[in-house]
Order: structure tokens, then sequence, then C-alpha cells
């Protein structure tokens, strides 16, 4: 195997465009992102949105989109899936105060609360917006939690779950026919043909059902988790999606505003800070140099810090790349971000982690490296080195 980097950005080669959720990821068991002449697909669609889309045209289809589901008489009329980050309030903010929806935001809540987190999700309903908070089962979530960071090296999958469906479901359960995510994860080096979809493809929230005993979570099946580990299926209601038929006879639809307006996420965090309370963090986020970005839950340090190990994408390539790609900085300044930061082990959030999925330092620190595979890393007097650096 020998990985590249994109030439515009500093996206690598073995960057995953979707994960294979319920099997131990590797590279090898997931589809990575294409290059073309050195350049990552995230990277050509950018010049496609700088150059070839008519946004003018967009904006008037997302107005027909909204005067079809907007409420006459006050009543919730769209639905936003919102953690309070920067780019869920400058969607709420967006739909509420230029396009006069009336959104309803729900937030599935973090499996460990940052401090800024929590403030910025009541910024959010200071900002002038409603909000219902759905809190999974703590003991089920932490055990999940725990599973698939043992099994998969993916601590963020249990929440993924819940996050990923929970607008679908309150769309059902509130009666409102229209949900807004942020963005397609198509801008960020999926086939391009994907970004051309303005619904979000409801194969990524109703595909498994917790009432099969053989759908996979946290790498096992649910008849495995009863027998192994006591979680009986009434304990994952919370995570159970609705299903096609329900969608389509509740008529929801789940749209992505990256289609609609151009996406920059630097751009949603001015606009955030302009118009909202949102608050960035004191200081950078650790694994990365940014303050705005992925504020809300301490396991997303230990998610992107393990897509280092397994990926060569942390939290400071994600951010690089972007901010690479959006002409924010450039490449060179981008390579030494993240060749400074992408490594960090969230330190100040270890003893968090042991406590939350009871876990031993040692142990805890031997699955960290369990998922660095050989033909990726080489230990040198103790220290992990990269076998393809970025350059």
């Amino acid at each position: 195997m020998t990985i590249q980097y994109c030439t515009n950005c500093v996206l690598p080669s073995c960057k995953p465009v979707t994960a294979k959720e319920g099997k131990k990821v590797t590279a090898s068991a997931t589809n990575t992102i294409n290059f073309q002449d050195g350049v990552c697909e995230a990277c050509r669609w950018n010049l496609i949105k700088e150059n070839s889309i008519d946004w003018e045209a967009r904006e008037t289809e997302l107005e027909t989109l909204l005067n079809r589901y907007r409420s006459t008489d006050g009543s919730y009329d769209v639905i936003v899936p919102a953690s309070g980050g920067k780019d869920s309030v400058y969607v709420s903010h967006i739909l509420k105060h230029k396009y006069g929806m009336t959104p309803l935001t729900v937030t599935w809540a973090p499996s460990l609360w940052t401090e800024q987190g929590r403030r910025n999700q009541e910024n959010l309903i200071k900002s002038g917006f409603d909000n219902i908070l759905i809190s999974p089962n703590g003991e089920i979530h932490r055990l999940l939690t725990k599973l698939a960071f043992t099994k998969l090296g993916h601590p963020f999958q249990p929440f993924i779950f819940g996050q990923r469906s929970v607008g679908p479901k309150m769309a059902l359960k509130h009666n409102v026919g229209l949900v807004f995510y942020g963005e397609n994860v198509a801008e960020y080096g999926n086939p391009l043909e994907e970004n051309y979809n303005p619904q979000m493809d409801v194969n990524l929230f109703t595909t498994y059902n917790i009432r099969d005993p053989k759908t996979m979570l946290a790498g096992y099946t649910i008849e495995e988790l009863e027998a192994n580990f006591k979680i009986k299926q009434n304990d994952l209601n919370a995570y159970n999606p609705p299903n096609q038929s329900e969608l389509t006879q509740g008529n929801i639809e789940v749209h992505y505003m990256s289609y609609y307006r151009k996406w920059v996420p630097q751009e949603n965090y001015y606009y955030s800070v302009k118009n909202t309370f949102f608050e960035p963090a004191p200081t950078r986020s650790k694994g990365s140099y940014s303050r705005y970005s992925g504020l809300d839950d301490k396991m997303e340090w230990l998610h992107y810090h393990l897509m280092h190990i397994k990926f060569y994408c942390g939290r400071a390539m994600h951010d690089a790349a972007q901010e690479v790609r959006t002409k924010k900085i450039d490449r060179e300044e981008g390579v030494a971000l993240v060749n400074k930061y992408d490594a960090e082990l969230p330190e100040e959030f270890i003893g968090d982690y042991l406590e939350y999925m009871d876990i031993s330092e040692n142990d805890f620190l031997a699955a960290l490296d369990s998922f660095r595979e050989p033909s990726k890393w080489s230990n040198i007097d103790g220290s992990w080195v990269k076998k393809y650096p970025l350059t």
C-alpha cells in the first residue's frame, strides 16, 4: 500500500468515504476517496461550487421548497437537528430569520458534554429557538461506547446512530414534513455525484433495525449484545430509526442546506458569532488549531484521534483541508498545522474517558495502539512514526 496526499489540500488517499458500521474499520475494509491527477474529490467539488453552480437558481429552489412546507398558523414547519455548534446554529438562524420558517431544533445529547458544548446548547435556546434535548439511557450508552471503542476503534458510533435519525424521528412525532441538516458529508471527499442530491439518502438512517437480532451495533449483533452484555432490545429504543414506510406515509423529506447555499464552515462560524450567542472555545481544540469546530462532545476528540491512527486523518487534517480548499490558509501552512497538531492525544480528557467507559489506562492505551496498521506506522524507540508523512 502507498499513501498519497492531495496536491491541492492535504487529504490522504486512505481517508474513508463511508465507514462500514458494524465491523472493525480499516482502510482495506472501507471505500477511500478518489484522486484525479493528484487532486481529491473534495477539492474538485469545491471548484465546481465556485465556478459551475448557479447559486441564485439554488436559492429559488430553496424558497420553493420552503413555501411547500411553511406553516400558516405559527406551528413548527421544519426540524433542525442542532448541537448548538456553528453549523446547526447557522442553519436554524437563516431558516427563521431569512426565510421566515418556524424551526424546532432537536439535540441528540453528546456522550460527554464539554463545558463549551453545554453553554452553546444553552446559547442556541438563548438565541431564540425552541429545543428538545434527547438523552439516551446513560448506562447503555456508556457500555455501547466502550464496546464500539474496543471492537471498532469507533467510540462515536453509538452517538452517530442516534444523531443521524433524530431529525426524521422528531419530524414524525411532531407532524412536521421537512428536516434540514447542514452539509452533505459528500462535501469532504465522497464521489462528486453524491453532492448533487439535495436530500439525505434514507438508507443512512433506515437500514438498521434494533428489533432485528442480526442488526450490528457497536461491533456486535443485537442478539450478541443481549447474550453477552445483558442489553435488552427495549434498552435500545432510542437508537431505533423510523422505517421507510413511516417516512413515506408522513411525507417526510430530509434535506441538506449545503445543496442550496454554498457551504463554507469558517463563514458559518463568522455568521453564528455575529448573529447569535454562539461562542468559540477560549483555546484551540487539542488535536487541531481551530477554536470553532466540534466543541460539544469530549468523545469527538477521541474519535478524531482514532481517525488519525487509522486513516492519517485527524481533527487538524479535517480542519486544514477545508480551510486550504476555501483559501483561508495556503497548503504550506496547512501541512505545518497538520504535522504539528494532528497526532495530539486529548490528554485533558483521558480521565473522563476512563471513568465513562470503565476502562483502565493501560487497556485504553493498548486499545488505541491496536488500531495502528503495520502498513501505516513504525514504532521507533517507543514513538509511533508515519510510514507516509505529509509533505
